[in-house]
């Protein structure tokens, strides 16, 4: 297997950790020059900021913004809720651009995946038992690929649901990201589960979801091959 060079771009708030088969500092200026655009935009238009609602696109944002707000026109979200997977998409086409061929990009376990062989994504769900213990095996054909993490136990990031993984698979990160906060929102009370599927089968832009709360597990749409990982007894 081709080995993948491993690099972190770092920016204010954003924590990127790169694999691919170039050297991904090229992404850097990419990554500042976006985020300055996006900061300026939130500073003239403060709601984007801070609504859980989808926003009408506006044909004056930069991309970045635009990309936000339409993964969350589609999952019915607020633009923030798409933030991180809109970096991981930023930087992981730049890197294809320029020359790479096998990208992997994580920004807050939001992932952007393009590749030429079979990887593995491990699945982390904060204290359930079933934390690190399966992983997707994500074919090339199955990429460009977006899996993003929505969680009320893991990270700082807000859900109104009581999952510890509600996981998506989209055509972006974007979408993933979004689309995962309007699904993690869902689960909570009676027949939380049941609640998530309902909720991803509305949307369009997801390809399929696993949902893990506790020692429950559901799942639902076209997902990859699901493996035990090493830590599974």
């Amino acid at each position: 297997m081709k080995n993948l060079k491993r690099t972190r771009l770092a920016y204010k708030q954003t924590n990127i950790t790169v694999l691919a088969d170039i050297d991904a500092k090229c992404a850097t200026e990419e990554l500042i020059k976006n985020y300055g655009l996006l900061e300026a935009y939130i500073q003239k238009n403060p709601v984007f900021l801070t609504t859980y609602e989808p926003l009408p696109i506006d044909t004056d944002a930069p991309k970045i913004a635009k990309n936000m707000q339409d993964a969350a026109n589609k999952a019915g979200v607020g633009p923030m809720a798409a933030v991180a997977g809109a970096f991981s998409d930023l930087v992981g086409e730049f890197l294809l651009k320029n020359g790479a061929s096998d990208v992997i990009v994580e920004n807050g376990g939001d992932i952007y995946l393009k590749i030429t062989e079979p990887r593995t994504v491990g699945i982390y769900a904060g204290p359930s038992k079933l934390s690190d213990r399966l992983a997707f095996k994500i074919k090339p054909e199955d990429t460009p690929l977006g899996i993003c993490t929505s969680s009320d136990s893991v990270g700082p990031s807000i859900s109104l649901g009581t999952s510890d993984a509600s996981t998506v698979l989209a055509d972006s990160s974007a979408l993933a990201d979004a689309a995962a906060s309007a699904i993690g929102n869902a689960v909570k009370g009676t027949n939380a589960m049941q609640k998530a599927i309902d909720r991803a089968k509305k949307l369009e832009c997801v390809r399929g979801i696993l949902v893990i709360k506790g020692e429950e597990i559901g799942a639902w749409g076209k997902l990859p091959s699901l493996i035990k990982t090493p830590n599974t007894k």
